[in-house]
């Protein structure tokens, strides 16, 4: 019997706190899937009208699946949550797009009909997984001249775009880390993040058990002078920095998606409908520039241009990758338009999670700015590729 396509909605989304990676950092004695755990947890508290046997999947998403964030996550995350037993569940890596692609599948699934309800997410814990531990690449991506060797290195896909795009200067990078710092200080100060956030118990050996509350990665003062002091580790006298790139980080996200119809019925308000999304290929040399032919394929097919976007939710993986999309796409530097509440530059990007965040920033927004219809979230993926996803403010005035 033919179907047709359901309206899908971002109810809600949650997140922990995000941690710098390493011994010293908040979650350095604390279980990747735990996180994720304590994320499914508090999206399902907040949303007491969801009966749990509705929830028809879980998706998670991590780059690394080994350890704990493997034995297939979105399950056994599912399970360590207390959802019931008859809720499955799965893992996804994108890479960087994990959350985002668990978010794009599930949604696409609601859309058809083969789910009402799902939980969509990732973690990234990048102090007990390293980014890249236990891959092997094959030796014919370099062999057979496939990919630059510079591809496999995050940093220097970074250079390379500075070298693709020479107006894009280490001082003009440096000026949006500046700004990105500033505008997460700002957010913070007006309570516009914490909503987000789930506090997290957190051990240390030192101070032993605690309860993370914000994020860890901020540096608020940080100055145009202190940046330009940095290093330049992927290159000699480069141009990306420790600060003006996201830092290694660790941290876990969740959001709750339904078909609008669903949601209505069971007393969950929507935020935001998810309208479409696409994902391209680039060189895997220069990653950085994927949300680029990624957005102009969305905007396309649904003839949108830029100015028919209202607020764009970027991932600051490095600031030139962000730089090339607004020169790209012939948009300011400082336009109030992209990331009003900062990135992750000042937030921290663990690298599967950072899709549901950039969700739930966009869907914060929405409600705050109702005169705007269209907003974006968008970002480059590691091995070459992009993505965007194109939401529609439900809360939108011009539809009352």
């Amino acid at each position: 019997m033919p179907r047709t396509a359901r309206d899908v909605v971002f109810v809600d989304g949650v997140r922990t706190p995000f941690g710098k990676a390493g011994p010293k950092g908040l979650y350095a004695q604390t279980r990747a899937d735990d996180m994720v755990v304590r994320a499914i947890r508090e999206l399902m508290r907040r949303n007491p009208s969801l009966p749990p046997e509705r929830v028809d999947e879980v998706a998670v998403a991590a780059t690394t699946q080994i350890g704990d964030q493997g034995l297939t996550i979105g399950r056994s995350a599912a399970v360590l949550a207390g959802l019931p037993k008859s809720v499955p569940g799965f893992a996804v890596d994108r890479m960087c797009a994990g959350a985002m692609t668990a978010v794009t599948t599930t949604g696409a699934g609601i859309a058809f009909g083969s789910y009402d309800v799902a939980i969509a997410g990732g973690v990234e814990h990048m102090g007990r997984h390293p980014m890249g531990e236990g891959v092997d690449p094959n030796p014919r991506f370099l062999a057979d001249k496939l990919v630059d060797p510079s591809a496999l290195v995050m940093g220097s896909t970074a250079e390379n775009l500075h070298d693709r795009f020479p107006g894009i200067t280490k001082e003009r990078a440096d000026a949006y880390a500046v700004r990105s710092q500033r505008k997460v200080a700002e957010a913070y100060a007006a309570g516009r993040i914490q909503p987000d956030l789930v506090p997290t118990a957190v051990r240390s050996a030192e101070q032993g058990w605690g309860l993370a509350t914000e994020d860890e990665p901020p540096r608020p003062g940080t100055t145009k002078e202190s940046l330009a002091a940095l290093k330049t580790p992927f290159r000699v006298h480069g141009n990306v920095t420790a600060g003006n790139a996201a830092g290694l980080n660790d941290g876990a996200t969740a959001c709750l998606l339904a078909a609008e119809d669903v949601a209505r019925e069971l007393g969950l308000a929507p935020r935001m409908r998810l309208v479409d999304f696409a994902f391209a290929g680039v060189e895997p040399e220069v990653m950085g520039v994927g949300p680029v032919p990624a957005t102009e394929k969305l905007l396309a097919r649904n003839a949108l241009t830029m100015d028919d976007i209202g607020l764009i939710e970027i991932n600051e993986a490095f600031a030139v990758q962000v730089l090339a999309f607004l020169e790209h796409f012939k948009i300011a530097d400082d336009d109030a338009r992209v990331n009003p509440w900062g990135g992750a530059i000042a937030l921290g990007h663990p690298l599967a999670s950072s899709g549901v965040r950039l969700m739930n920033q966009l869907s914060r927004l929405f409600e705050e700015r109702t005169d705007v219809r269209f907003g974006l979230t968008t970002m480059c993926v590691g091995m070459g590729m992009g993505g965007t996803v194109l939401w529609e403010n439900a809360n939108w005035e011009g539809a009352k």
